[in-house]
């Protein structure tokens, strides 16, 4: 029994040590969660808003949901297109411009980026909206419609 005990504590004490990175935080924490880690660039408002600075060469795919970008608020003109079928959506983007991803803190804009990249795409990174705005840029703050009368629906 004594044996037992000794081995489930040395593989307990071996599976915290490998959960660990050098500075002692795990890698989970280190990765912002532990959702899929991205390769992409996380754009600086500067840089976002240099590109918006040329509208023609650009494309905003915002893969957030609709509810999302009505509470929070979003950028002018966007291709909204959320993460799960942005797969199946790539023929309808163009490829003779930038694009660049949008989603709240750019966690899912950054798999959306890297989805596009590899399909060949040039994508300039990615930006959070709320992240954008915490950090003093202006979001476009979208009103949904007020539902139709009873009268008009039917």
């Amino acid at each position: 029994m004594k044996t037992l005990i000794s081995i489930t504590l040395v593989l307990a004490g071996l599976t915290l040590a490998f959960g660990q990175t050098e500075n002692g935080s795990s890698a989970q924490t280190k990765r912002g969660g532990g959702g899929p880690k991205s390769e992409a660039h996380v754009l600086t408002n500067a840089e976002f808003d240099n590109l918006l600075a040329h509208p023609e060469q650009l494309v905003i795919i915002d893969v957030r949901r609709p509810d999302e970008v009505t509470s929070n608020g979003g950028f002018p003109v966007y291709l909204s297109i959320q993460a799960g079928q942005l797969a199946q959506s790539l023929a309808w983007i163009p490829k003779d411009r930038t694009i660049i991803t949008v989603s709240n803190h750019a966690a899912r804009g950054g798999v959306a980026a890297d989805t596009l990249t590899k399909a060949g795409f040039k994508v300039a990174g990615t930006i959070g909206a709320q992240t954008y705005e915490q950090a003093g840029g202006k979001l476009t703050k979208i009103v949904a419609p007020p539902p139709a009368p009873k009268a008009a629906q039917q």
